[in-house]
């Protein structure tokens, strides 16, 4: 059963060709044989599981009885554990189920574990003292990917047809691209929030999941789009439904693409394979492409994105010093939480709140491209995976971050930007689509020539994730698509 997509699944279940149960109990049995080579999830919910597929009624559900596993992070389920990753927090137990989660359980899922994730999601890669290295089923001594690693690692691996994933810079489409899944990353808004985290990295990050096909990633769309009235952001309802729309034909389009990234690091000659053979396929296909790019300065939205993960950090710290009742030691967490959080202590409210009218110019511009273009091509990531055991930071940087409390607020904020360069250099085109709130998707239709897979990643304007869907369909249907 490990081949049938989470629809199928449902089907099946709705027309009780086989149960909930035997379709929980097939996913543990694929757990228990894959986990150890792959250390993707990190905790299972078997008998909780089990009682609540006995107890579920179908009222219509699209995943009725589909066994999901949530990410580690920020996807809180009353009961379990809510370690985000982190060694501080090894014995979090989560007091209440968020809105994100009870949706995923409305929509028919049977929720059976948790996913491998860095320490609070800081990483292109999955890493964390706590839980270890995940490993990418196409080649284990290769990264999934992260922050959303282990969910990426379930799917290519077929644990499970969907794993619930979150996207703050890249999150759900870094790990999609370097395990050769379909990952879209909603428009801001789209999804539900709360009632603990409103704003999550300012409106950066947002879940979602990871997916093998078009259908379940527009299905799931369908289950979770919401309009919050208490939501800080908020984008009208796609009422005539996502799945629904991929039936529809797919007008010809007009398509930006660039292979150069924004942030003027190198880019592989696979990833530039990678787009160009997109773009003669699109150009087969009858839709006109051309080389163009938004008028966006990637390195100093990128530095805005260090001041708000830093001071972010900084409060996230002030606060679990509150809940602990006691000052957090920096022995307790990653040398990178606790640089950022040093940082974060000297980005000014100026500062910061000049760094967010940025996010919001450079959205403007992205929106004013978009009105000549109905898509952006790019890579997904610039390379595909790295080993597992690297650490994606020099030496000298590490050993810098260990003594950033010595350094002066702007040689924090430097070294911030130069301990990150070597994974920025990996995925330099994922985090504008988080900063402007715009979807974007990544698609498996690449594969390099040591047998890694390479995505190549289109972005839309808000509110039009159908187009993403439309557009994934046709390189679906027209077997561009790689996969294990």
């Amino acid at each position: 059963m490990d081949d049938l997509s989470a629809l199928q699944m449902a089907k099946l279940v709705r027309e009780k060709e086989v149960s909930s149960r035997e379709l929980i109990l097939d996913a543990f049995k694929r757990i228990d044989e894959k986990n150890e080579a792959l250390n993707a999830v990190i905790s299972q919910r078997q008998e909780k599981a089990l009682q609540e597929s006995e107890a579920l009624v179908d009222q219509g559900q699209t995943f009725l009885g589909v066994p999901l596993l949530i990410k580690g992070l920020g996807q809180s389920l009353a009961g379990e554990s809510s370690t985000a990753g982190s060694r501080l927090l090894r014995q979090q137990v989560a007091s209440q189920t968020n809105f994100f989660v009870q949706a995923l359980q409305r929509a028919g899922f049977i929720i059976i574990g948790q996913t491998n994730v860095p320490e609070f999601g800081f990483k292109n890669i999955t890493d964390s003292k706590l839980y270890g290295n995940a490993h990418n089923p196409w080649n284990l001594d290769y990264q999934p990917g992260g922050s959303s690693g282990g969910a990426a690692a379930s799917v290519a691996a077929k644990l499970v047809p969907i794993a619930a994933g979150s996207d703050g810079g890249g999150s759900i489409r870094i790990p999609s691209s370097f395990s050769g899944l379909v990952g879209l990353k909603p428009t801001r808004g789209r999804v539900p929030v709360g009632p603990s985290d409103w704003r999550s990295w300012q409106g950066a990050a947002i879940d979602f999941g990871l997916t093998r096909n078009i259908s379940d990633t527009a299905a799931l769309l369908d289950s979770l789009q919401t309009f919050q009235t208490a939501a800080v952001f908020q984008v009208p309802p796609f009422k005539s439904g996502f799945l629904a729309g991929l039936a529809k034909p797919l007008p010809k389009l007009k398509i930006a693409f660039s292979d150069v990234s924004p942030v003027g690091t190198p880019v592989s000659d696979e990833a530039k394979q990678a787009v160009h053979q997109a773009v003669h396929f699109l150009e087969e296909q009858g839709h006109e492409v051309e080389e163009a790019s938004p008028d966006v300065n990637g390195v100093d939205l990128m530095e805005t994105y260090y001041q708000m993960n830093a001071g972010e950090t900084a409060a996230m710290m002030e606060d679990l010093a509150i809940g602990f009742q006691r000052p957090i030691k920096k022995d307790e967490v990653e040398p990178l939480t606790w640089a950022l959080s040093e940082t974060g202590k000297h980005i000014s409210a100026a500062d910061y709140s000049h760094a967010l009218s940025k996010w919001d110019a450079a959205g403007y511009v992205m929106d004013q491209f978009l009105d000549d273009f109905d898509l952006y091509l790019t890579p997904t990531t610039a390379w595909p995976a790295p080993k597992v055991g690297d650490p994606l930071i020099s030496p000298e940087n590490q050993q810098k971050l260990a003594i950033i409390e010595s350094f002066s607020p702007s040689a924090q904020q430097q070294l911030i930007y130069d301990q990150w360069l070597p994974a920025l250099t990996r995925s330099p085109f994922t985090q504008q689509a988080n900063l402007t709130g715009q979807p974007a998707i990544s698609l498996p239709t690449h594969v390099t020539q040591d047998g890694l897979p390479l995505g190549i990643q289109f972005l839309a304007k808000k509110g039009d994730e159908m187009k993403l869907l439309r557009i994934g369909k046709l390189f679906e249907n027209a077997d561009q698509f790689k996969r294990l």
